[in-house]
């Protein structure tokens, strides 16, 4: 006898934490690691662009400070399309500006139309992050941290592959043609596979929702009031986080032992991070994820006290890779945290929100350390100011965590 999907041609209902929810998880970590080329490539780039154009290295800089920014005010926008539309839809508007805009930096003709093309590779970009996070969210319950921190995975994938493959292309063939190639195979790649995760999707393509799991905590607030301080923790806990990340290459110059060995130090760093956001999902599958992130952020302004207490050679590689290690799994945390405390339609765009609040702390915290620095001579104040920052957050968290209760049988959030 016929069943009632195999008679309307749907596929059967989905089932959370089943193998097809692992499927997909897959796709979208592959999805995440192509699409993360948008954050690395103008870094890479960045000499040869400014030489060519004959600019300063601050004019030729704003093609990264555009392309976070698209990458977060983007965030909102497709996160908002994922909760409306489904994560495909987002992932599609994503992949055509991705190759619009590195076709765009191909042929600019000026430095200007460079740098604005990066805001909108920034904008494609990010539907490869904060969107996939959230829709990860919907197809796992048991193992919800651990699905979410893979899929937010794929950016530091991205930071690690990317850019050698871009510094061999540019040495290759040259800039414009770097990007002309980027643009295509980032096109033909990401709509394969998006392909293949819609037919994975079947008929629930636009309604992820639908299986998704209720809220697991009530924190006794409403959803717009728990937003905002969600957005005060992350930039607090970015503009610490910076500090490190930012200005580690320029720290080794100043102690002496030279640039290389602080890049050493930063891809040590975002190695290290991989491994910190996959176990900080395992945790937050134990814990919730507002113990997971309170434990990161006590973490990461331990790592920063040791950055003041030690800077011999050896032990600089030691604190790197410490504070990459506690300090990968907390964006991801925010994520989990949406899911755990407010309903399943609203979680890409509460996670888009979240997303550009952690990068305005980041570039709030590059910037004042180097203020800093410039005031003082020393980088030592800008690590108290990292310190002070990520106390405010953890502040937050604990608050929350007091806060937070298990919800028994589908009590309702309170809702602005």
């Amino acid at each position: 006898m016929e069943t009632p999907q195999q008679k309307t041609g749907r596929t059967p209902a989905f089932t959370l934490d089943s193998r097809q929810a692992w499927v997909r998880l897959a796709l979208a970590l592959v999805i995440g690691s192509i699409g993360g080329v948008g954050m690395w490539s103008v870094v890479v780039v960045l000499p040869v662009v400014q030489a060519e154009f004959a600019a300063t290295r601050g004019a030729a800089s704003l093609a990264f400070t555009l392309a976070m920014l698209g990458f977060g005010l983007g965030g909102v926008a497709t996160g908002r399309l994922t909760d409306r539309f489904g994560i495909v839809a987002a992932i599609g508007s994503g992949v055509l500006l991705i190759g619009l805009g590195y076709a765009g930096a191909g042929f600019s003709a000026a430095l200007w139309q460079f740098n604005l093309m990066h805001f909108v590779i920034g904008v494609g970009a990010s539907a490869t992050f904060g969107p996939l996070m959230a829709e990860a969210s919907h197809w796992f319950e048991r193992y919800r941290g651990v699905a979410v921190s893979i899929a937010a995975t794929g950016n530091y994938i991205a930071g690690t592959i990317w850019p050698p493959l871009v510094n061999w292309d540019v040495q290759s063939f040259g800039w414009r043609t770097t990007h002309f190639a980027i643009g295509a195979f980032c096109v033909v790649s990401m709509a394969l596979v998006l392909a293949v995760l819609r037919a994975r999707m079947g008929g629930h393509v636009a309604a992820g929702h639908a299986a998704a799991p209720p809220p697991k905590i009530d924190l006794q607030i409403s959803t717009n009031t728990l937003t905002a301080l969600l957005c005060a923790a992350a930039i607090a806990c970015c503009v610490a986080m910076a500090m490190p990340q930012v200005h580690i290459v320029a720290y080794c110059g100043d102690l002496g032992y030279g640039a290389a060995r602080g890049a050493e130090m930063l891809s040590l760093m975002l190695a290290f991070g991989i491994v910190s956001r996959i176990g900080s999902g395992f945790l937050a599958d134990r814990i919730g994820g507002i113990a997971t992130l309170l434990i990161g952020a006590v973490a990461q302004g331990t790592a920063l006290l040791f950055y003041l207490a030690f800077d011999s050679l050896g032990s600089l590689y030691v604190i790197s890779a410490m504070f990459g290690l506690f300090q990968g799994g907390i964006v991801p945390s925010y994520a989990i945290i949406v899911r755990e405390a407010m309903p399943a339609r609203q979680a890409a765009t509460r996670v888009g929100i979240v997303i550009l609040a952690s990068v305005m702390g980041m570039s709030l915290g590059g910037w004042i350390s180097g203020l800093i620095f410039d005031a003082t001579g020393s980088y030592a104040a800008a690590f108290l100011n990292g310190i002070g920052w990520n106390a405010v957050n953890v502040t937050i968290m604990a608050t929350l965590l007091l806060r937070a209760r298990r919800r028994g049988g589908g009590a309702r959030m309170a809702v602005a």
